[in-house]
């Protein structure tokens, strides 16, 4: 009988290594409970992966001694002829914990690839719950709730990028959907620059930074009062900060 693929909620930055249950305000004892008792990983990054682990075991003694724990790496660069290897532990009967660096797995994660194909071999796949940045975004933004739309990257060129931005805003105004989108950490000053400058004034964007961590900070404008605020050299401090970008049109 196959084995269990958990999806391994992670947290979303640095945890506050100084309390006694770091973990305690962002995922549940309960998930704690059995990743601490997995010996399987598949991980997208195994460094960060350990990191967490380590934390998990202030509270839980871990099945293994970490340096015995088996973790593969699944990221952008794995080959799909890799997967049906990584699933192997699990056809053999072995449960195993599936990963991201932050968040949730298999959203904006290339584990997505992993859980399609383990569906088709008859793996039972068990989402746990934990911190998710879209979700927690949506939540604080006070955009609409009901209906929205993850767009991933934007494109890299400008003209590229800019053309994207609008068709999102057409969208948006006409289905009132909430659009979502990330950004490579270094271009969210850009991007912020980006969307002000080219949404229509009345269009609401939110910038939600740090989410779940002490430096939170989630702000809706106008993308009128935003251009004036860049243009004042009151811009956030986005530079290398996780941050989920979102607007509606109005």
């Amino acid at each position: 009988m196959a084995g269990t693929l958990y999806l391994i909620p992670n947290t979303l930055g640095p945890a506050d290594a100084g309390a006694a249950d770091p973990l305690r305000a962002l995922i549940p004892d309960e998930v704690q409970a059995i990743t601490a008792g997995l010996d399987c990983f598949i991980a997208e990054n195994a460094k960060t992966t350990r990191a967490f682990l380590k934390l998990v075991a202030l509270q839980h003694p871990l099945a293994k001694p970490l340096q015995e724990i088996q973790i593969n790496e699944l990221n952008v660069n794995t080959p799909e002829a890799m997967l049906p290897q990584l699933l192997q532990p699990l056809l053999e009967g072995r449960n195993a914990g599936l990963i991201s660096e932050a968040g949730v797995p298999a959203v904006a994660d290339p584990g997505a690839n992993l859980v399609r194909l383990a569906h088709a071999q008859g793996i039972q796949v068990r989402p746990l719950v934990g911190p998710s940045s879209l979700l927690l975004a949506v939540m604080a933004s006070g955009l609409n709730g009901q209906s929205f739309a993850f767009n991933g990257y934007l494109p890299v060129d400008a003209a590229q990028r800019g053309k994207q931005i609008k068709m999102l805003e057409e969208r948006s105004r006409k289905e009132k959907q909430t659009q979502i989108f990330i950004e490579t950490p270094y271009r969210n000053a850009a991007l912020l620059e980006t969307l002000a400058n080219t949404c229509q004034p009345g269009t609401l964007i939110c910038i939600a930074t740090d989410l779940s961590l002490a430096s939170e900070s989630i702000v809706t404008r106008t993308a009128a009062v935003w251009k004036k605020q860049l243009a004042a050299g009151k811009a956030p401090d986005l530079h290398k900060r996780p941050t989920v970008f979102l607007f509606l049109g109005q």
